[in-house]
This record gives C-alpha cells, structure tokens and sequence, in this order.
C-alpha cells in the first residue's frame, strides 16, 4: 500500500514519513513542491503518486500569526483541505487530516472526548475547525486525529525554545494556568499508523499520556537536561499577553484510541526523557 504524506519535512511528517518506511510505500511531498491551496497542481501530484492513502500534515501552525493574517489561516487550514479532501473523493483515496486541541474553548473542565462541541478562541482553532468540517461533508472514508503540544527533533517546538533561553537566561516566567498534554511525533506517528493498520475511521484524540501546565513542562524540561541553577517563574495567561487565545484546559480523553487500537500512548514525562536524550541535541 503506497502512503503519500503532505507537510513531509514538517516536525510531524519528518517523523512520519520515517515511521512509515518501515511498513509502506511512503511518498513525501511538501510545500515546495506540493501546495495544497493549488487544487489543479495537487491534483496532479496525487493522481502521479497514485496513493491509497493521503496524509494531511500541513497546516498554518503560527497560532499568533493566523490573528494578524487570517486570510492565508483559512486558505491554508480551511480551504487547502477541502481541496486535497475532494481530490480524495475523486480518486476514492482514505484522508488522514491531523487537527487540534484547538478548536475547544478550554471550558470543560475535564478531559475532552471526540463528540464534545467545538468552541474554538483564535483565527488558528476557527480555521482548523472549518478543515475538519470540509472532512466530514466531503468523505466517508476519512481519519481525523486531533492531537497538542507536539514537539520533535525538526523544526521549532517549546522543548528547543526553553533549552535555548536557559543557556542565556537565569530566570523565565512560564504560563501555569494553561493545561495539556506534550506529545512527541515520534509517538504520535506510531499512533497514526496504529489506527491506519486497525482501518478506523472517524475522529480520535491522540496525546501522550498525563497532562501538565507549560510551567510544569518547562520545569520537566529544566531538570532532565540539567539546569537546575534556572530559576522558573510561574506567571498567568493574562500577564503573558498573546495575540491569539488559548484554551486554559483542553487535555484529551484518548480512551476512543485505546478501545479500537490495543495501545496506550506513554506518559508525557517518559516521552520527553527519551527525545531529550535520543532525538536532540541539548
């Protein structure tokens, strides 16, 4: 079966494309050659490829950045998927869509399951929601796995920005009113093939194990490389002010993931331990 992964140098689709070596026929497309705004050019690609599957990894992740320019946030995230969501229809192709904890309002007050109503804050959460939406009109045969706080070896991730402050800083302020859970794409990616070999369809959360505060992530993060001379302050949401809202609570139940699948993704803690010292240079 040949996979074809969109977002293939991202911090995700890096990851995946290497996962899915093992088991499939992977093809890597990516921004400069794949523009998922560009219907008739994907269309192009994908009938090419000719894959059985297509998954969706590219996204307009600057969560600040789609406040200030929100046309290209639902180009990218609302409209370039429906376009690679209706080449599938065509070509009877399975879509794999990576969305986000993002498009809930953080108001719960426990850990979200897939059928709870979406009240997305920002252009980011507004725009990933409508993607998803696309998703579910357009195909029958479709995977939307929601999944936060991803990190990885490629690219920038809150793991790289807090090593970086530490070794020029002697003290940071982190938020410590925003809950969720760090996911590694390493671990993510296994999940994803997981569900695709269990042929699942539908929406599913996807995270490490446990959640925290990005204080207590940062903290996690400070003692296992060994900054302990660091001094971390924890701040509010309010006093950290951002362009873009986030969800103050918006940890998964991922237990959907659990029944269909036999797995339990590791805790957060275990997950970062092992990237610290495999996956980066610190």
């Amino acid at each position: 079966m040949k996979v074809l992964v969109i977002g293939a140098q991202g911090m995700l689709g890096s990851d995946l494309v290497t996962a899915l070596n093992d088991k499939f026929e992977t093809a890597g497309k990516d921004i400069d050659d794949f523009d998922i705004t560009d219907k008739a050019g994907s269309r192009d690609a994908i009938i090419d490829i000719d894959p059985a599957v297509v998954i969706n990894t590219a996204a307009f992740t600057d969560v600040d950045g789609c406040e200030s320019d929100e046309k290209q946030a639902f180009l990218v995230n609302a409209q370039g998927v429906k376009n690679i969501a209706e080449i599938c229809r065509e070509m009877r192709i399975k879509l794999i869509h990576i969305s986000t904890d993002y498009i809930f309002d953080g108001k719960k007050g426990e850990p979200y399951l897939e059928g709870d109503q979406p009240g997305p804050l920002s252009v980011y959460g507004r725009s990933k929601l409508m993607g998803e939406e696309y998703v579910k009109t357009i195909l029958s045969d479709f995977l939307i796995i929601r999944t936060q706080w991803l990190y990885g070896k490629r690219g920038k991730n809150f793991v790289k920005t807090v090593l970086k402050l530490a070794k020029k800083q002697k003290e940071l302020t982190m938020v410590n009113d925003q809950v969720g859970s760090p996911t590694f794409t390493m671990d993510l990616s296994g999940a994803i093939i997981a569900l695709l070999e269990s042929f699942s369809e539908g929406i599913f959360h996807v995270s490490n194990e446990g959640y925290c505060t990005w204080y207590q992530f940062a903290g996690e993060i400070l003692k296992l490389t060994g900054f302990d001379n660091v001094n971390l302050v924890p701040i509010s949401s309010e006093k950290f002010a951002r362009p873009a809202v986030r969800p103050h609570f918006s940890k998964f139940n991922c237990k959907k993931f659990k029944e269909v699948t036999g797995k339990t993704m590791r805790p957060w803690s275990e997950a970062l331990a092992n990237y610290l010292k495999y996956e980066i240079d610190c």
